[in-house]
């Protein structure tokens, strides 16, 4: 009698890094400003508060953004990956490029540019179909729709469950990210010592005390190539 063997698990941390090289505009490369845009006024719940078409007309273009983006090659290794590891992607991004390209478990630690929700209920989460959410756009308890995203100074809801997929991994692999936005960035500090880790990214952020740590100072096209193909050898 044959036995399958059971598939190693590696758990990806991604960041704007990835989706950056389809074209979509990462936070930390733009002096505080998101095309054009502070912060301040688009991505906390007082401008929410102090003006709701402001903000959903912000989201309203990055959705049109990343509805006109196309997965790239490093989307699509992770997506591949999943032929020879039980992957689990974690990502800071708000975009749907992980599963267009084929990743079949994605965890959006920052919510989702796709979906809105309930502002008297958070649990009602809908799909916008598009790119438009609008004033009038309600849940069915009649309260308008906020798009379904973490603003700076609220509570990331996932970090739970995203500590939880990472006590258990067999690897762990961060991409495209600087590893300085929190809560995200102290996930590796939940990965245990024996564990392989492999950051891939142009510039390669600063960890302390990590053991057991690989890097690949590339973008993440080229940077997941190589390191899937080690994964393979080295894992399978």
């Amino acid at each position: 009698m044959f036995f399958k063997m059971k598939k190693k698990k590696l758990t990806v941390l991604s960041g704007a890094g990835i989706s950056a090289e389809s074209g979509i505009a990462t936070f930390r490369d733009s002096n505080g400003l998101w095309e054009g845009y502070d912060v301040n006024e688009v991505a906390t719940y007082d401008a929410w508060l102090k003006n709701k078409s402001l903000v959903l007309d912000f989201y309203n273009e990055r959705r049109k953004n990343a509805v006109r983006a196309i997965p790239n090659k490093g989307h699509e290794v992770l997506a591949d990956l999943e032929k020879h590891f039980d992957v689990t992607i974690i990502t800071q991004n708000v975009d749907n490029l992980h599963e267009r390209a084929g990743s079949t478990k994605v965890l959006h630690l920052h919510g989702e540019l796709a979906k809105a929700r309930s502002t008297v209920n958070e649990n009602l989460i809908y799909e916008i179909e598009g790119w438009e959410l609008k004033l009038g756009d309600k849940c069915e308890l009649g309260s308008q729709l906020r798009p379904h995203i973490v603003w700076f100074g609220e509570m990331v809801p996932m970090m739970e469950v995203a500590v939880g997929e990472i006590s258990d991994t067999d690897i762990f692999l961060v991409v495209g990210t600087s590893l300085l936005v929190y809560p995200a960035a102290s996930l590796i500090d939940y990965v245990a010592d024996e564990i392989p880790k492999y950051i891939v990214d142009p510039k390669i952020p600063h960890v302390n005390r990590v053991s057991n740590l690989y890097t690949v100072e590339d973008v993440a096209s080229r940077g997941l190539e190589k390191v899937a193909s080690e994964l393979i050898k080295d894992f399978l």
